[in-house]
């Protein structure tokens, strides 16, 4: 399955929206959950095909000419239009989506797979936390999208500053607190300390924490010490990890994630 480009809009420094369209994408269905990802398909500069590709065959190609797979949210997907929306973090030329969709034209072409997901605000939850930076703000704006209305939605949102922030909706009682980094010298615990620091949800809360490695798990000791979400009513992933460009990151995520998930807590009496 694979989308033609039909859009390019640069929503901040820091987030590109590519818009794709085309015959390609006839057999696309979008699934449930609020966190629908497509896997995409990034070719390298060495590669000697185009789009569409065989991915059976490219298995057999040096690893310098494979494409790299990379995890990307689905936005919105338009029915009726075909048109499927990805909101890409880009920081230069630092990974391979980001340099892709900075560079992305109308007409080009991109070869994914999917979609899939993992997470549903809980209908039954009282209330909603929403916690990421710009690699997981697009998940966070379909999960507010997603929730019961009138219930309450905070959302807490690390950017670089002020340019980084955008507009979102919810049918919830929607707040939003950004954070910004620029000037800070150690981001890791931004993101815990905003959380830290909202006032105490009552009632069962729905939580949503991805992002970067060491500032989602420094987010989930808050929640899981502090008793403010049950376990199996928080979603948490890392998405990426700070000094550490894709390849590497890949290596070691899967042990990242066991060493998160094996942590313990007492929790705190309330």
């Amino acid at each position: 399955m694979y989308g033609e480009v039909v859009a390019v809009v640069r929503l901040t420094p820091q987030l590109v929206r590519v818009v794709l369209g085309g015959p390609g994408l006839d057999e696309f269905v979008l699934g449930e959950d609020a966190d629908q990802y497509v896997n995409c398909f990034f070719l390298p500069d060495a590669a000697s095909y185009a789009v569409p590709f065989d991915g059976e065959a490219v298995r057999e190609l040096p690893r310098e000419q494979r494409p790299f797979p990379r995890r990307i949210t689905v936005r919105a997907w338009d029915g009726e239009r075909r048109e499927l929306t990805l909101d890409i973090a880009a920081h230069g030329d630092a990974g391979y989506a980001g340099r892709w969709a900075s560079r992305a034209q109308v007409g080009h072409r991109l070869q994914l797979r999917g979609p899939a997901g993992s997470y549903r605000p809980h209908a039954d939850a009282d209330s909603y936390l929403f916690v990421g930076d710009e690699s997981a703000l697009p998940a966070i704006a379909a999960c507010a999208e997603a929730v019961p209305a009138g219930r309450p939605v905070v959302v807490v949102v690390e950017v670089e500053d002020a340019a980084g922030e955008v507009e979102l909706g919810s049918p919830g009682e929607l707040e939003v607190r950004w954070v910004h980094r620029a000037g800070r010298d150690d981001v890791d615990d931004l993101l815990a300390e905003a959380v830290a620091a909202l006032p105490r949800p009552a009632g069962v809360v729905s939580a949503f924490v991805h992002g970067e490695a060491a500032e989602t798990r420094a987010v989930r000791r808050v929640l899981l010490r502090e008793g403010i979400v049950e376990p199996e009513r928080l979603s948490c992933s890392p998405y990426w990890r700070r000094g550490l460009d894709d390849e590497a990151w890949r290596a070691v995520k899967a042990a990242w994630v066991r060493d998160t998930a094996a942590e313990t807590f007492d929790v705190m009496p309330r």
